[in-house]
């Protein structure tokens, strides 16, 4: 049983705004119902189920599935498609692994999954402005949602493209948005160029000589030579990136040894963590510092290091038009006080990178914070049901702004 809808209702302009925020309770049960079924990626077939239903009852004019093991595709035209027009909308459907805490009725149902940041409440937005724009259609052209599995590490929207998504639905951009509890509710926050950073994987394997932790001078210790690259490393961004361009280097595990035999040096140890950099040169250089440095640190010890440099999601970069736009499109919904232009790109990643490679568009952040709200990925986190009627309503508007009736 769903607890009743009580939440307080966010001001918010325009057409689109006031006819979503009428079905609202709708929204935010569908929300709270996925919220209490989360599903990892290209694992979402409850969730894929509940969108696909839920754009049934929209009246939207096409469902497709199966695009990308388990993604969802709806197409709503306009009362026009005259001007040839296409527009893509996005919204991911997975959850994390990790233990949810919270007590309220929708909690997680699952042990070890939750819907840590917030992608029911995409989904419902998503699903919010597929149904109006399918009872107004007040738009030349079509619109095209996209619901995305697997954004959590599994490229979710790298496999929908493979699987042919922008072949079958040419759009002429694509957008898409998550919330953000840095931001208050009624705020949207955008930038053009790089929005968030590329994700890489390092895997650092250092081989030495195992022994007794007595006669350590007899062994080549692989947990000194670990502890003296993870310092070494740090110096690749001071010493080698310019200060003009960001990146991060984290080393953020460890495994070594045996925790229970505290005399015996093990003859491997490994190091798993992660480069964070906003653009391509400074992952090559990165990369190529990481095999030059680990290897030379290792054999001063006499040991050997390998890097296994991967990398995961480049940086997600907005175009700049379509920055512009989406600014524009937002300031109509909340007002030009309320539109964070410059916002300040995030070291975090995103899937939906594939997706501006492919397309130009952009991401934005929609705020939900507040007092006592909790950051994303956090166990006690939930999304905020009260912005649920204005991410629907800037989903709506971007279509209907982007492909205006004649005379509208």
């Amino acid at each position: 049983m769903l607890a009743p809808v009580n939440t307080p209702r966010l001001l918010g302009h325009g057409r689109a705004f006031s006819h979503i925020s009428q079905f609202h309770p709708e929204l935010t049960a569908l929300r709270r119902d996925l919220h209490a079924h989360p599903e990892l990626g290209f694992e979402e077939v409850y969730t894929a189920a509940r969108v696909q239903e839920a754009l049934r009852l929209c009246g939207v004019d096409e469902i497709h599935t199966g695009i990308g093991k388990t993604g969802v595709v709806g197409v709503v035209r306009g009362r026009s498609t005259a001007s040839g027009r296409m527009l893509g909308l996005r919204a991911d459907m997975d959850a994390l692994t990790m233990a949810e805490l919270n007590d309220f009725p929708w909690k997680s149902t699952k042990s070890g999954m939750m819907h840590g940041c917030g992608h029911d409440g995409h989904t419902a937005m998503l699903v919010g402005a597929a149904r109006y724009l399918a009872e107004t259609r007040n738009f030349d052209g079509t619109a095209v949602l996209v619901f995305q599995p697997g954004e959590e590490g599994f490229a979710g929207a790298k496999a929908m493209i493979e699987d042919g998504l922008f072949q079958r639905f040419p759009v002429d951009a694509v957008y898409g948005m998550h919330n953000w509890p840095g931001l208050k509710p009624g705020r949207i926050g955008v930038v053009p160029g790089a929005m968030m950073a590329a994700a890489d994987r390092i895997t650092i394997e250092i081989t030495g000589k195992g022994g007794h932790g007595a006669h350590a001078y007899l062994a080549i210790d692989p947990v000194v030579v670990a502890a003296h690259i993870i310092t070494a490393i740090q110096s690749i961004v001071s010493r080698n990136v310019r200060p003009l361009d960001g990146a991060v280097i984290s080393v953020c595990a460890m495994q070594a040894g045996d925790l229970h035999a505290m005399s015996v040096l093990p003859g491997k140890a490994t190091l798993v963590g992660t480069v964070r950099s906003f653009r391509p040169q400074v992952q090559d250089l990165v990369e190529r510092r990481l095999h030059e440095l680990c290897s030379a640190v290792a054999l001063g010890f006499g040991a050997s290091a390998t890097v296994n440099y991967e990398r995961i999601y480049p940086a997600t970069v907005n175009s700049q038009r379509e920055s512009m736009f989406a600014a524009d499109v937002a300031e109509s919904l909340v007002g030009p006080e309320h539109v964070v232009r410059d916002l300040e790109p995030s070291m975090g990643a995103e899937d939906f990178s594939f997706m501006l490679q492919a397309k130009p568009g952009a991401y934005l952040r929609i705020g939900q914070g507040g007092e006592g709200s909790c950051m994303l990925h956090n166990s006690r986190y939930d999304f905020n049901d009260e912005i649920l009627p204005l991410g629907a309503a800037l989903h709506a508007s971007l279509a209907e702004q982007s492909m205006p009736l004649a005379g509208a």
